[in-house]
């Protein structure tokens, strides 16, 4: 049976492992309470060490906050590992480039979409470069859906395609509530949410909704709209909207540990942060 390994088994990694046809590891060593209790349920064994964890795993899947993916790839080839290496972060093409030319011809190129793989239908992971359709073939019939865009090494298509999706969802989220800030201080934000009763149905609410569920994320988000931002300007194009969408997404970083902060919550920390110099 295959052997998958898993760096950082967070809420996405430890549903991706409980999904796969797989023996799924971790490298427990150094790790918090929360995210070994996380692994064990999702039924990951323990390798201890990452040397041990890459030396008893034919794949390797990094699902980890996007700043730290070329850190994590590099501390995983110092061990000498020689099998595949999934780089499934949300991160612009160039630093999947960057990711492959570490890892070599094993390297594939991963992008999630969707929340954590727990029911069928809401969560898809695609995957560019050698293999990628057998390696799809380790999660048929789960509730991930793994879906193989290309075969050929070094394609990025899959963080392309992330980028631009993630490049509108959090890119419009951030937006709106940066939109409703600026109404709330210029004191218009009551006539704001009336008119859009009127002529935007559904955006009040919306509104509330982004609140609640962008908050506790926008920590992991940052470094998320600096590779979309990065993307951009590879294609030519504005990288401006994304760098604003992350300064947005790092005043709301203080809401990690909450859970579904409310709109006028949110939007007095939009307001009481200072923008940074």
């Amino acid at each position: 049976m295959t052997a998958l390994g898993f760096l950082h088994p967070g809420s996405m990694g430890a549903t991706i492992a409980a999904a796969a046809d797989a023996r799924c590891l971790w490298a427990g060593d150094g790790r918090s309470a929360a995210t070994r209790a996380r692994a064990e349920a999702a039924g990951l064994d323990d390798a201890g060490d990452l040397g041990e964890l890459c030396r008893r795993s034919d794949v390797i899947v990094s699902i980890c906050p996007p700043a730290a993916a070329v850190e994590v790839a590099e501390s995983v080839m110092a061990t000498g590992y020689d099998g595949t290496y999934i780089d499934a972060n949300a991160i612009a093409q160039a630093t999947a480039d960057h990711i492959g030319a570490l890892v070599g011809e094993r390297f594939v190129d991963g992008g999630v979409i969707g929340p954590p793989a727990m029911r069928a239908g809401t969560t898809r992971l695609y995957l560019s470069g050698p293999g990628a359709g057998e390696l799809a073939a380790l999660w048929a019939g789960s509730p991930l859906e793994v879906l193989a865009l290309s075969e050929e090494a070094g394609d990025t298509a899959a963080s392309a395609l992330k980028m631009a999706y993630a490049g509108w969802t959090k890119g419009s989220s951030a937006l709106l509530l940066a939109i409703n800030a600026m109404a709330e201080r210029s004191g218009v934000l009551d006539a704001l949410h009336a008119e859009w009763e009127r002529s935007q149905p559904g955006l009040v609410e919306r509104s509330g909704r982004t609140a609640a569920g962008s908050g506790p994320k926008a920590w992991r988000w940052v470094g998320e709209m600096a590779q979309i931002a990065a993307s951009m300007e590879g294609a030519g194009l504005p990288p401006g909207f994304h760098e604003g969408a992350g300064e947005v997404y790092e005043k709301l970083a203080g809401f990690k540990d909450e859970t579904a902060p409310d709109l006028a919550d949110t939007l007095a920390t939009l307001l009481r942060s200072q923008h940074r110099s």
